[in-house]
Protein backbone atom coordinates (compact mmCIF):
# COMPACT_ATOMS: atom_id res chain seq x y z
CA UNK A 1 0.00 0.00 0.00
CA UNK A 2 1.55 3.74 -1.05
CA UNK A 3 2.05 6.10 1.99
CA UNK A 4 -1.33 8.36 0.67
CA UNK A 5 -3.60 5.44 0.26
CA UNK A 6 -2.20 4.20 4.02
CA UNK A 7 -2.92 7.89 5.70
CA UNK A 8 -6.47 7.92 3.59
CA UNK A 9 -7.10 4.86 5.35
CA UNK A 10 -5.94 5.90 8.82
CA UNK A 11 -8.20 8.85 8.61
CA UNK A 12 -11.31 7.00 8.09
CA UNK A 13 -10.40 4.57 10.94
CA UNK A 14 -9.79 6.98 13.17
CA UNK A 15 -12.23 9.06 11.94
CA UNK A 16 -14.95 6.49 12.57
CA UNK A 17 -13.54 5.15 15.71
CA UNK A 18 -13.87 9.22 16.84
CA UNK A 19 -17.16 9.47 15.61
CA UNK A 20 -18.96 6.27 17.05
CA UNK A 21 -16.48 6.23 20.53
CA UNK A 22 -15.39 2.88 18.65
CA UNK A 23 -12.57 1.17 19.97
CA UNK A 24 -9.59 1.32 17.45
CA UNK A 25 -8.60 -2.35 17.43
CA UNK A 26 -12.18 -2.55 16.25
CA UNK A 27 -12.83 -0.64 13.58
CA UNK A 28 -9.37 -1.26 12.11
CA UNK A 29 -10.26 -5.24 12.58
CA UNK A 30 -13.55 -4.12 10.36
CA UNK A 31 -11.88 -1.68 7.71
CA UNK A 32 -8.81 -3.81 6.88
CA UNK A 33 -8.63 -7.30 5.49
CA UNK A 34 -5.67 -9.40 4.90
CA UNK A 35 -4.32 -8.22 1.82
CA UNK A 36 -4.38 -4.26 2.98
CA UNK A 37 -2.15 -5.11 6.16
CA UNK A 38 0.65 -2.50 5.99
CA UNK A 39 2.97 -1.74 9.14
CA UNK A 40 2.61 1.83 7.89
CA UNK A 41 -1.22 1.97 8.32
CA UNK A 42 -0.79 -0.05 11.42
CA UNK A 43 1.87 2.61 12.99
CA UNK A 44 -0.45 5.49 11.93
CA UNK A 45 -3.31 4.08 13.40
CA UNK A 46 -2.37 2.71 16.32
CA UNK A 47 0.30 5.39 17.26
CA UNK A 48 -2.12 8.47 16.59
CA UNK A 49 -4.33 6.14 19.05
CA UNK A 50 -2.17 5.55 21.83
CA UNK A 51 -1.05 9.42 21.94
CA UNK A 52 -4.32 10.89 21.86
CA UNK A 53 -3.94 12.91 24.93
CA UNK A 54 -0.73 14.35 24.21
CA UNK A 55 -1.27 15.00 20.22
CA UNK A 56 -4.53 16.99 21.50
CA UNK A 57 -2.82 18.82 23.90
CA UNK A 58 -0.65 19.71 21.58
CA UNK A 59 -3.07 20.77 18.77
CA UNK A 60 -5.15 22.81 21.24
CA UNK A 61 -2.06 24.56 22.44
CA UNK A 62 -0.92 25.94 18.28
CA UNK A 63 -5.03 26.63 17.43
CA UNK A 64 -5.67 30.28 16.87
CA UNK A 65 -9.08 31.32 18.04
CA UNK A 66 -10.52 27.52 17.96
CA UNK A 67 -10.84 25.12 20.27
CA UNK A 68 -10.08 20.87 19.72
CA UNK A 69 -14.15 20.55 20.57
CA UNK A 70 -15.01 22.81 17.56
CA UNK A 71 -12.81 21.43 14.94
CA UNK A 72 -14.42 19.72 12.39
CA UNK A 73 -13.65 15.98 12.92
CA UNK A 74 -12.26 15.50 9.54
CA UNK A 75 -9.60 18.44 10.68
CA UNK A 76 -8.73 16.87 13.78
CA UNK A 77 -8.57 13.58 13.14
CA UNK A 78 -5.99 14.45 9.83
CA UNK A 79 -4.24 16.88 12.54
CA UNK A 80 -3.46 14.02 15.15
CA UNK A 81 -2.55 11.80 12.45
CA UNK A 82 0.42 14.51 10.97
CA UNK A 83 1.48 15.48 14.13
CA UNK A 84 1.92 11.74 15.31
CA UNK A 85 4.18 11.23 12.44
CA UNK A 86 5.98 14.66 12.93
CA UNK A 87 6.25 13.81 16.83
CA UNK A 88 7.21 10.09 16.39
CA UNK A 89 8.22 9.28 13.12
CA UNK A 90 11.42 10.77 12.16
CA UNK A 91 12.46 9.13 9.17
CA UNK A 92 9.49 11.16 7.57
CA UNK A 93 10.58 14.66 6.82
CA UNK A 94 8.11 17.21 8.33
CA UNK A 95 7.29 19.01 5.39
CA UNK A 96 6.44 15.47 4.05
CA UNK A 97 3.87 15.47 6.49
CA UNK A 98 2.52 18.68 6.50
CA UNK A 99 2.31 18.76 2.44
CA UNK A 100 0.37 14.66 2.31
CA UNK A 101 -1.70 16.34 5.42
CA UNK A 102 -3.29 19.44 3.72
CA UNK A 103 -4.09 16.95 0.54
CA UNK A 104 -5.68 14.85 2.55
CA UNK A 105 -7.70 17.95 3.95
CA UNK A 106 -8.09 19.08 0.48
CA UNK A 107 -9.25 15.61 -0.39
CA UNK A 108 -11.68 14.71 2.89
CA UNK A 109 -12.29 18.18 4.50
CA UNK A 110 -14.33 21.59 3.44
CA UNK A 111 -12.89 24.41 1.26
CA UNK A 112 -10.93 25.64 4.26
CA UNK A 113 -9.76 22.84 5.29
CA UNK A 114 -6.41 22.99 3.86
CA UNK A 115 -5.04 26.35 4.63
CA UNK A 116 -6.39 25.84 8.27
CA UNK A 117 -4.61 21.86 8.48
CA UNK A 118 -1.25 23.77 7.28
CA UNK A 119 -1.47 26.89 9.53
CA UNK A 120 -1.77 24.57 12.37
CA UNK A 121 0.70 22.70 11.49
CA UNK A 122 3.32 24.78 10.65
CA UNK A 123 3.11 26.80 13.82
CA UNK A 124 3.34 22.74 15.73
CA UNK A 125 6.32 22.61 13.06
CA UNK A 126 8.09 25.21 15.04
CA UNK A 127 7.64 23.97 18.40
CA UNK A 128 9.27 20.76 17.44
CA UNK A 129 11.83 22.11 15.95
CA UNK A 130 13.23 24.40 18.93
Amino acid sequence: MKRRAAREKALQILFQADLGKTPVEEVYQGAVNETEEDDFLKQIVFGTAEHLEELDQLIEEHLVNWTLSRLANVDKNILRMAVYEMKYMEDIPFQVTINEAIEIAKRFGDAESGRFVNGVLARIQETLQN
